[in-house]
Order: structure tokens, then sequence, then C-alpha cells
């Protein structure tokens, strides 16, 4: 059980049979009656926001989640295929299921996936990828890092703006939180 004194942000709960991460909370005294606390959280399996008060005091259940490291072997149609790199098991999820984390996954890359209560639910994809440009506008001479920037589709589909001199062909560090470039790897 997880009292309300120890919410944080990226907290895990289960609230309503339902695994939240707290995006946010607010604890607010009131004049004379007891404390509140406001939830700001997202829903793990479905990612829809939930906003929820608490009373000070009150108490939440620990969800049954556990992490396993996975390899991404490789998508057909909307389903993603993962394997255990302990026991060999494969797994599938649903593009919906994977969210964002689609735009980053390249065949053999080892990802976490959530299960809850032993069910596959959502994948968690490093913070930093390193990935190929396929296709963008050409550099030309006199580009320079921090004149400007341009689209560049990378090896996976995602389209994420890069600085002028880059071109196809290019190595790129990738932030997966924001999607944003990093720098170039050589």
């Amino acid at each position: 059980m997880i009292a309300t004194s120890e919410f944080r942000k990226g907290l895990r709960i289960e609230f309503k049979g339902e695994p939240f991460e707290i995006a946010d909370f607010q604890h607010v005294k009131m004049g004379r009656g007891g404390a509140i606390v406001r939830v700001k959280m997202k829903n793990i399996r479905t990612g829809s926001v939930l906003e929820e008060t608490f009373r000070s005091g009150d108490k939440v259940e620990t969800p049954m989640l556990e992490e396993k490291a996975m390899q991404y072997l490789y998508g057909q149609d909307d389903l993603y295929y993962f394997m255990d790199t302990e026991s060999f098991e494969q797994v599938h999820l649903t593009e919906e299921q994977l969210g964002e984390s689609k735009r980053f996954l390249v065949e053999n890359m080892v990802v976490k996936v959530l299960y809850y209560k032993e069910v596959p639910i959502t994948v968690e994809v490093p913070t930093f990828v390193e990935l190929k440009i396929v296709q963008t506008e050409p550099g030309f001479k006199g580009d320079t890092a921090t004149g400007g920037s341009k689209s560049a589709i990378l090896e996976t589909g995602a389209t994420v703006k890069v600085p002028l001199h880059l071109s196809e062909g290019d190595v790129i560090k990738v932030d997966t939180r924001t999607s944003e470039y990093i720098e170039r790897v050589k």
C-alpha cells in the first residue's frame, strides 16, 4: 500500500483496478478541514489521463507490474513481435499498445516490455537511440551546425528536425522522450 504522502511524479499506482503513473500532484491544505492531494495520472494501458482527488492519509494499492528485457524481432500488419532474452518466449503487441514507441523500434533492439498481471501492455524504448537518416534535403556548402534545421526521415519512418549540414546516410542520436535530435554519431 502507498500513502498519499509518498506520491511523486513517475510513481506507479493501482486505482479502480487499473495501473496508473502519476504525472503531477499537488498537496492542498484546506482552511478548516483536512488536507487533500490532487493527482493527475496517466493510465499505463490505455494512455488516458485522469484527475483525481485523495484525502491526505488515504492509501492506494501498488500495481502488479513486471518489466522484462525483450528483443524486438519484427512488425507485421499492426502487430509487433518481441522475444524474451532469457526464456526465448515470443509475445506480440499491437500498434495501439506501443503508442509513440513504435517510431523508434529497430530490429534486434532490446527494450523493456511492461507486464500487468502477467499480460504485456506496453514497451519502454531506450531514452536515446541511434538511427540512420534515409531521406532529407541535401546539405550545401556554408550550412552550419547552428544555422537552422530541416526535416529528416529516419530508418524507422520517424521524422525529426536536424541541422542543415546533415545528409542522407548520417547516423544520429535521438531522444525518444521528445523526438529531438541530440547529436551526430561518428
